[in-house]
C-alpha cells in the first residue's frame, strides 16, 4: 500500500513491472532511467544472475511533482521472471500500488505469458489483493521483432488471452527502442495516483 506521510506531505507509491523471464521488464526500466536521468536522483540498482537475468529487483525512485499539496515519490521495481524465484517475486509485490504486466509478443513465449499472469493473480491474493480491482497496465513488448522475421502473437490474440476479462489499458511496445515505454509508465502512474487520491481525502 502507498506510504502516506501527512506530516511531510509526501506519498510514496510502488509500481512493479511483472511478466515472464526475458520479456523486457528490466529493459523498460533501463530506458526510463536513461530518458529521465536528470530527474532521477538515485542510481538504478540491478542484481543479476549468471544468465544476465534480474535476480531480485530493479529499484528506480524518482519524483513526479505534487498532487493535492503532496509530493509524489515513485519507486519502480521489477521481479525475476523465472518460476524458481517465486518467493522473491512475492516479496517484491509486498506493498505494491500499481503493476505493469510486460507480455512477450514472441509466439514461442505465448504459454509463459499466461503462466506468469496466473502467477501474478495468485501472488496478489496472498496479500488479499484482487488483480481485477487494482491499478494495472498491460504492455505487449517486442513488437519491433516483426522486422527481423520473428513470428509474433497477433495483437488481437494477446488482447483476447490476457485482457478479455481484465479490460485494462494496453500498449504495443518495444522496450529496446523505447516505443510506448513512456506512455506505459505515464498510464500506470496516472491509474495508481487515482487510487491514492481517494486515500488522501479519507
Amino acid at each position: 500500500m502507498s506510504l502516506i506521510n501527512r506530516k511531510k506531505k509526501e506519498v510514496q507509491i510502488k509500481i512493479v513491472y511483472y511478466g515472464p523471464g526475458r520479456g523486457g521488464k528490466t529493459t523498460n526500466l533501463e530506458f526510463i532511467n536513461n530518458k529521465f536521468k536528470e530527474r532521477i536522483k538515485n542510481e538504478m540498482i540491478t542484481i543479476k544472475t549468471h544468465g544476465d537475468r534480474t535476480l531480485f529487483f530493479d529499484f528506480l525512485p524518482f519524483d513526479i511533482g505534487k498532487i493535492k499539496g503532496y509530493s509524489i515519490k515513485v519507486q519502480l521495481y521489477t521481479v525475476p521472471g523465472q518460476v524458481k524465484y517465486n518467493a522473491t517475486r512475492k516479496l517484491v509485490l509486498r506493498g505494491v500500488d500499481g503493476i505493469v504486466f510486460v507480455a512477450d509478443s514472441m509466439v514461442l513465449r505465448e504459454d509463459m505469458n499466461l503462466i506468469s499472469l496466473d502467477n501474478l493473480k495468485e501472488n496478489l491474493l496472498a496479500f488479499n489483493r484482487d488483480l481485477y480491482n487494482f491499478p494495472l497496465v498491460l504492455q505487449f513488448n517486442k513488437r519491433d521483432l516483426v522486422k527481423e522475421g520473428i513470428k509474433l502473437i497477433p495483437i488481437e490474440k494477446l488482447k483476447q488471452d490476457l485482457n478479455s476479462k481484465l479490460k485494462v489499458p494496453c500498449f504495443q511496445a518495444s522496450a529496446l527502442s523505447g516505443i510506448n515505454v513512456v506512455p506505459t509508465l505515464k498510464k500506470i502512474i496516472t491509474e495508481t495516483v487515482k487510487s491514492v487520491q481517494i486515500k488522501l481525502t479519507e
